[in-house]
């Protein structure tokens, strides 16, 4: 039996990242940002 029902959820920040040869705002997780999944515009 769990105690709480916590939940994990992602750390979500809203930045600018260039798709698909232009730039646009998109909700991206600090995990992708730190490990270069996503390219900041």
């Amino acid at each position: 039996m769990r105690a709480t029902k916590r939940r994990f959820d992602a750390n979500l920040q809203r930045v600018r990242i260039v798709e698909k040869g232009r730039a646009m705002r998109a909700y991206v997780c600090t995990r992708c940002l730190k490990s270069d999944k996503v390219a900041k515009a």
